[in-house]
């Protein structure tokens, strides 16, 4: 009989993401998702496709400007997409270097499509337990998410991290952070241009803030 107090890290969808190095307490991991576009208004899934910032997407990136504000990161990754470039310029965020890595799950024969459409094929799918038909699977998504980790890691000691992406590779990033695997994705919702930050607790990889709300879509909110 097992011992009720072993643990096993991971699961059997996959191997836990482990550091090459400890995180020091304090450190800071930004993630930033991408600010709105006509696609992510509507619900498309949008990998590949560069489809730029609406206007209400170009205000969500200026108003992440006073919470990166004396940030001073000592890297910053982005995607090479326009729309993610786009939200790193309008905050303000010096980009160090473009990482593949960063760029959204490849949708295949879904690139475009509205979840519900893609139901009318594939009932019950979600990308996060299915993947996608002519893209990538959830393995190719984690070995992505694992590496922009460990490249991410190794500058912590130095400074704040950020990592500017996209919504569901930012949640595969934010699973694989906690040991989760790439399926823990769909437990963390994120909104456009709504930060994130990963951090640790004595040595401990934890979720500091998740799905911080974007000043400007607050304001719209309010409105």
């Amino acid at each position: 009989m097992a011992n009720s107090n072993d643990t096993k890290a991971g699961s059997d969808a996959g191997p836990a993401f482990v550091m090459p190095a400890e995180v020091p307490d304090g450190a800071a991991l930004w993630l930033i998702r991408h600010g709105q576009t006509e696609w992510s208004r509507d619900g498309r899934h949008t990998g590949h496709t560069d489809v730029p910032l609406t206007e209400q997407g170009e205000d969500q990136a200026r108003a992440l400007s006073g919470l990166v504000k004396g940030l001073d990161p000592a890297l910053v990754l982005c995607s090479p997409r326009t729309r993610a470039r786009r939200t790193a310029e309008l905050a303000g965020l010096r980009v160090d270097a473009i990482d593949d890595d960063l760029v959204e799950w490849d949708y295949g024969e879904y690139e475009g499509l509205t979840s519900a459409q893609i139901h009318e094929q594939e009932p019950g799918w979600t990308i996060f337990g299915n993947g996608a038909k002519g893209g990538e699977n959830a393995e190719q998504v984690r070995v992505r998410a694992d590496r922009v980790l460990a490249r991410a890691a190794t500058a912590l000691g130095d400074g704040p991290v950020v990592l500017v992406a996209h919504g569901h590779i930012s949640r595969v990033i934010g699973a694989r952070w906690v040991g989760l695997p790439v399926s823990g994705g769909a437990n963390l919702l994120l909104d456009e241009a709504a930060p994130s930050v990963l951090g640790a607790e004595k040595g401990v990889p934890v979720i500091v803030h998740w799905n911080r709300p974007n000043p400007a879509t607050s304001e719209e909110d309010a409105s």
